[in-house]
């Protein structure tokens, strides 16, 4: 793996001043084992009279960070290529971000010029207003349609609309006269599999087929995801939320919707940002500003995060703070005000398409008719344990499960483990008609108020004639059989979903955690919810409900419970606490209960911390390799610098470019003998004064380009990165001048430098590494993967165990 071979890679040098140009989750330097050696020439020839003109900072703790204006001097005649980044390579946040000031400082310089460069200016500032906007236009028709699309196909497995095949049950019985109030969703409009089949409605034979029919259509819906998946997006299968975070991503995920219509114990929530990033990423393209500068990419994507919140749950200000809480890594304040437009724009469209019908933007809108009371914060904070405990089971088990997929022979067969999952919950859920529901419905089912209206079982109470006192239309009343028969099958339906959610998130498959975690919490809550309201109900004469609960008053909401118990299952999942209950009383539309929400959510956040500090996106991300340093997670050690930078004694030299030493077969031959990524580039073997660094990439484009494009540049060709080309002897062959893609803004720290500094430094400026030095002679080098060992072992794990993708 390239990883670990630049592991073991050497590094020495005595003068490098820094290293910024990474374009690569592979070690550039990793160099291990240097040669303490600082009798070198006088300080004073540094770069041969050409330093960077640049503002520079000295830290207080003796470390000291070089910044220039100028990233690059420029080519008359820029090389195509040079200073991209090959696919699943990291940025380099600050070398994207000093491009881009001085294509700001060149388009402001000519806009004076004439009324064209004024138009170009202009269309440069509002082009980021543009590409949000298209952004959240696409994320919203899309979310609209995938919700049109996910909602049939998942009544599909039931029966089909004869009058119109494109109309879910739904849709079906709007229109039909013939529909009872009893049995509201049973019209001659739609038809069962079985009456289709066998012409029978009930019986024996018509469950069985119905049965057969279901099993059917779950398994071809999986199979048909996982195949497209498999043959065209190897990486549209999970959430996308890891990837989104760690900011790498490829395909829009079209094939997730056959996933959540096969019944499988998943959402379309989480795959929905994925989308939305995808439609960032696609329009950025259409504009320079962002096509030709990563970082500024990334601004997009944070927008993009934020649209597709906005779209899954209905929620545009939580979105907003779900990208700023749990996805972006750099979130200046102009990315929120574009973040908040995109989530607007995307809630507008999707509420124009109306896909749910009920001219909301959210499917779970509920209206309590009662307030909290002050003694019901206790059931909440348990509500909020329980979610706290199985978000630390979840990511557990689920991480565990994951790890021995990737470990062992079952994880070759994706297509055989998808279908064996969708087999197992289809024969499972079928019998329970609350794990045959879709997942949404359910949700939706269990946050609802019981009112007159409600023909569920969850609202089968019987009605007391002897109430003495009747303060609501419908007071608390003692629950009848249909309640009793719902909490079992509940009970029966919280154990099948956590056993299934555990084994299916992480399969190959487009796949949501949020909508599986919500249903988890809504069955507790609800089920947690009757009893409290029995217990009111029957003992109302105690210390705790006698205040607020008389006889035939309307004291306990089960939905509020259900709610709640949502927040806090997914909270513990997520760790989120801010966005979430924004999220979910957007989601529901229950302003009036923030306070239970809060109080469940960071009840939860507490006690998931308290096994475990990782969510279960920041779970998935170290288990994917992905090099995350998590702004979260706090370094608390005392070590320095100079403990955890490379190299290491007894370990070979870094291969290093000189400025003006070497021929183009010498530099190709270094590029096809090491696996780095980029190469310091000092005056001499003698001096070790740095000059740059050159990346591996831009060196390889840069001499193709001038073997086709320059007459003379031949394998013996002197390669010069100085400014002025040395004196050569007549016969020499035309030298190759490659200063134009040398990195002259470097980064260093002392080898005294707390390491607390160090990974602030890191995660603040989104560097790669940084050098060490000792009175200005290099010691070594700290990449991210060397401080997220090193953070590892702090943690008593094993450094050698710590793998990159």
């Amino acid at each position: 793996m390239e990883s670990e071979q630049l592991f073991h890679r050497g590094y020495y040098r005595n003068s490098y001043n820094s290293i910024t140009s990474a374009s690569s989750d592979e070690e550039l330097l990793d160099g291990a084992g240097v040669i303490m050696d600082f009798q070198t020439s006088e300080d004073d020839n540094l770069l041969d009279g050409d330093t960077a003109v640049g503002t520079h900072y000295t830290m207080t703790n003796g470390g000291s960070i070089n910044s220039s204006t100028h990233l690059l001097d420029l080519l008359d005649e820029p090389i195509p290529g040079v200073g991209t980044y090959d696919d699943f390579h990291t940025i380099d946040w600050v070398r994207e971000k000093c491009k881009d000031r001085e294509r700001h400082r060149r388009i402001n310089s000519k806009k004076k010029e004439s009324a064209w460069e004024m138009t170009k200016s202009l269309y440069d500032a509002w082009s980021g207003w543009l590409v949000v906007t298209l952004t959240g236009l696409a994320s919203g028709a899309l979310a609209g349609l995938i919700d049109i699309a996910a909602d049939w196909m998942t009544d599909l497995k039931e029966g089909i609309c004869l009058s119109a095949l494109w109309y879910n049950h739904e849709q079906c019985c709007w229109g039909s006269n013939e529909t009872t109030f009893e049995e509201r969703d049973k019209c001659p409009q739609w038809k069962t599999w079985a009456e289709l089949i066998i012409g029978q409605a009930e019986g024996p034979g018509s469950y069985i087929m119905n049965y057969i029919m279901y099993i059917f259509w779950a398994l071809s819906f999986a199979f048909l995801a996982v195949s497209l998946v498999k043959v065209f997006a190897p990486y549209a299968c999970g959430s996308g939320i890891p990837e989104v975070s760690q900011v790498i991503f490829s395909v829009i995920k079209h094939y997730y919707v056959l996933a959540v219509a096969s019944g499988l114990s998943l959402g379309k929530e989480g795959p929905l940002v994925h989308v939305a990033c995808c439609c960032g990423n696609t329009f950025s393209y259409l504009f320079p500003k962002y096509s030709t500068n990563e970082a500024k990419k990334r601004e997009v994507l944070s927008a993009a995060s934020a649209a597709g919140v906005s779209v899954a749950f209905g929620a545009p200000i939580g979105g907003v703070l779900f990208s700023l809480e749990e996805v972006s890594y750099y979130f200046p304040l102009k990315t929120l005000w574009r973040s908040f437009f995109a989530a607007l724009v995307a809630a507008f469209v999707l509420r124009s398409i109306n896909p749910f019908g009920n001219s909301r933007l959210v499917l779970f809108y509920v209206e309590y008719h009662t307030p909290w009371y002050l003694f019901e914060l206790f059931p909440f904070i348990l509500l909020g344990v329980f979610g706290g405990l199985w978000g630390a089971f979840f990511i557990r088990a689920n991480i565990a499960w994951c790890r021995r997929r990737k470990s062992t022979k079952f994880g070759k067969y994706p297509v055989l483990e998808v279908i064996i999952v969708a087999a197992i919950t289809a024969v499972i859920a079928f019998p329970n008609p609350y794990t045959r529901l879709n997942t949404s419905e359910l949700i939706k089912e269990l946050f609802t108020d019981c009112g007159p209206l409600e023909s569920s079982s969850l609202c089968d109470y019987r009605n007391d004639m002897n109430a003495s006192k009747i303060v609501d239309d419908i007071p608390d009343r003692p629950a009848g059989i249909g309640v009793y028969s719902a909490i079992w099958q509940l009970c029966l339906a919280l154990i099948f979903k956590i056993i299934m959610t555990v084994f299916t998130f992480g399969i190959k498959v487009p796949s949501g955690l949020f909508i599986p975690s919500m249903a988890i919490g809504a069955i507790a809550g609800r089920i947690v919810g009757i009893a409290v309201e029995q217990l009111a109900y029957y003992h109302h004469d105690w210390f705790i409900f006698k205040e607020w609960c008389e006889v035939g008053a309307d004291c306990i909401t089960p939905g509020l419970y259900a709610m709640v118990g949502a927040a806090a299952c997914l909270g513990g999942v997520t760790r989120m606490t801010v966005s979430l209950v924004v999220i979910v009383f957007e989601l529901t539309g229950g302003l009036e209960y923030i306070v239970p929400l809060m109080a469940a959510v960071m009840t939860s956040k507490w006690v998931g911390d308290a096994f475990g500090r990782e969510g279960i996106y920041e779970a998935h991300i170290r288990l994917n390799g992905y090099p995350f340093l998590d702004a979260k997670e706090e370094f608390t050690h005392t070590t320095l610098a100079a403990d955890v930078m490379r190299p290491r004694r007894n370990d070979p030299p870094l291969a290093v470019l000189t400025q003006d030493n070497m021929t183009v077969d010498d530099i190709e031959n270094m590029i096809n003998e090491t696996s780095y990524n980029g190469f310091p580039v000092i005056m001499s073997k003698e001096s070790q004064r740095l000059v740059g660094f050159a990346l591996r990439r831009d060196l390889t484009i840069a001499i193709e380009s001038a073997r086709k494009k320059q007459e003379g540049i031949v394998g013996s060709s002197r390669v010069c990165f100085a400014q002025h080309t040395p004196s050569l002897p007549a016969e020499s062959p035309r030298p190759l001048k490659l200063r134009s893609i040398l990195d002259m803004s470097p980064f260093t720290v002392t080898d005294h430098t707390p390491m607390e500094i160090v990974v602030d430094i890191f995660r603040k400026l989104g560097l790669r590494q940084c050098l060490v030095t000792h009175n200005g002679r290099l010691l070594g080098i700290i990449t991210k993967k060397d401080i997220l060992r090193h953070m590892a072992q702090t943690a008593n794990q094993d450094p050698a165990s710590i793998m990159f993708n």
